[in-house]
């Protein structure tokens, strides 16, 4: 009997104990511990996944920058490929260009007959002044056929084999072209120099230069055809102490650029140095 009432109030309490805390729970005063547990759950939970985070951060991140790195070879080899087209694009787009100005100019001019050429070598020494073309004499290059393009003259053939050429700058020191002024009619001999500089020799005194006269081939002396443009005068030297007077000239090629060019293979040169009497000693 004992132990059943033992039981009993051993329940009572227990119910009693619980409607308690439920009816301090209903009324709000178990909030603020409520809310401290919580917050204590939610801050043990953040740093719980702080730390797993940094720790899978840890583990992956080899893996992750081998990755990087391997896109970053692809996007540089990308790249690469991407930057040698654009180049070779533009490449295509001068050489249009190019060989447009070269057809322009050579219908402009139909009384000569032009064969193409691709620059192929340069001079490399300061003292001579040439460039190599790849056409030759299997197609039908010659020694001493001028060399020009849309420009004006750039020099002469001056020494050939089967499938290539030298051609002789303007510039070379041992280069002399017969020239006119176009405004006067004034005749000189143009020459080239070690540094490359033209000049107009052998100009009479009497004779008015001015800067800014454009300077053509002649004809004379059998080594050019006329009224190939060559370039214009920039500044004349006047001594009256000298025979003859002086002037430099800018030539309208650019020979720093030459990439493609055209040779007049239907002009024969004639060479007249038999012809000239000799001096008596």
């Amino acid at each position: 009997m004992k132990d059943f009432f033992s039981r009993s109030l051993q329940t009572t309490i227990i119910f009693l104990v619980v409607g308690g805390i439920l009816a301090l729970a209903l009324g709000g005063y178990f909030s603020s511990a409520s809310d401290w547990f919580g917050g204590s759950v939610v801050s043990v939970q953040s740093w719980v996944a702080t730390r797993y985070q940094a720790i899978q951060s840890f583990l992956t991140a080899p893996q992750d920058v081998a990755t990087l790195r391997n896109r970053n070879a692809e996007l540089e080899s990308e790249l690469a490929r991407l930057q040698t087209q654009v180049i070779e694009l533009q490449q295509q787009v001068t050489e249009t260009q190019i060989l447009s100005a070269l057809v322009d100019f050579s219908r402009a001019n139909p009384e000569n007959t032009y064969k193409a050429a691709a620059v192929i070598g340069r001079d490399p020494s300061p003292f001579l002044h040439y460039i190599i073309i790849n056409r030759g004499s299997n197609d039908g290059i010659r020694r001493g056929m001028p060399v020009v393009t849309n420009q004006g003259l750039i020099g002469r053939v001056d020494a050939v084999i089967s499938n290539g050429a030298r051609v002789m700058l303007i510039t070379d020191p041992a280069s002399q072209v017969n020239v006119r002024l176009q405004n006067s009619k004034i005749e000189a001999m143009l020459s080239g120099s070690v540094t490359g500089n033209l000049s107009l020799d052998m100009v009479s005194q009497d004779v008015t230069i001015e800067s800014g006269d454009v300077v053509l081939t002649s004809g004379l002396g059998g080594g050019y055809p006329p009224d190939l443009l060559v370039g214009q005068v920039l500044n004349v030297r006047k001594r009256d102490y000298e025979l003859f007077q002086q002037a430099s000239v800018q030539p309208v090629v650019d020979f720093t650029q030459l990439q493609i060019v055209l040779v007049i293979t239907n002009f024969r040169p004639v060479d007249i140095s038999p012809l000239l009497p000799t001096q008596a000693p």
